[in-house]
């Protein structure tokens, strides 16, 4: 059972990480500039908000959180070395952020009528004290993810090559925390102007 659960796991994953791919490319190009961004997006958008592609991706994401936390769970007490709970600990927080950024952007477009662009969630980088919980939050979301991938990586690389293994979760751990400093400094208006609607500081009582 615990076998089946982790192919599955890693095939849904699979769909996730290229959506999340095309995700974090479109908050990079935010670096030039937040109508860059919004342009990019909407070209994004006529390929998964597409009804069948979109409730694919949902499902992928509601079972990803089921399956990761069970996984975590069910091996807590019989993990050893850092890297078994390194994984277990970024699959953790990885499951508790895409719960609360989907829902959050679920709930922006169904119940606040809100277009769920660059400004939604740029903006509660923008009305105090929320950035010191953002900031945070957004970075070790991308930072997870990344670790994660890296551990996920490393059982692949035999253990006779100590350094490759070092490297295939070293260099995804660092890139992830380049990108995710990225992309604080971009939500948070850092690089490039930002100047978020008041209809979205409202969500905030700003």
């Amino acid at each position: 059972m615990t076998t089946t659960l982790r192919t599955l796991h890693r095939t849904s994953a699979m769909v996730i990480v290229a959506f999340v791919c095309l995700h974090l490319a479109n908050h990079m190009v935010s670096l030039q500039g937040v109508a860059v961004h919004i342009a990019f997006m909407k070209a994004a958008r006529a390929v998964y908000r597409q009804p069948v592609v979109e409730a694919l991706l949902l499902a992928c994401v509601a079972f990803q959180v089921y399956s990761g936390l069970r996984l975590a769970l069910r091996g807590w007490r019989q993990r050893r070395g850092l890297m078994p709970w390194l994984q277990a600990l970024s699959g953790v927080y990885l499951a508790v952020f895409l719960s609360v950024h989907v829902g959050a952007v679920m709930f922006g477009r169904a119940v606040l009528n809100l277009d769920t662009n660059f400004y939604f969630s740029a903006a509660g980088f923008h009305v105090p004290p929320y950035p010191m919980l953002f900031a945070p939050y957004y970075f070790m979301g991308v930072f997870a993810l990344f670790t994660h991938l890296g551990c996920a990586a490393y059982w692949y690389v035999p253990p006779t090559s100590r350094v490759a293994r070092i490297l295939a979760v070293a260099l995804p751990m660092v890139v992830g925390a380049v990108l995710a400093l990225l992309l604080v400094l971009s939500l948070a208006g850092m690089i490039q102007p930002v100047d978020v609607p008041a209809e979205y500081k409202a969500t905030y009582g700003g």
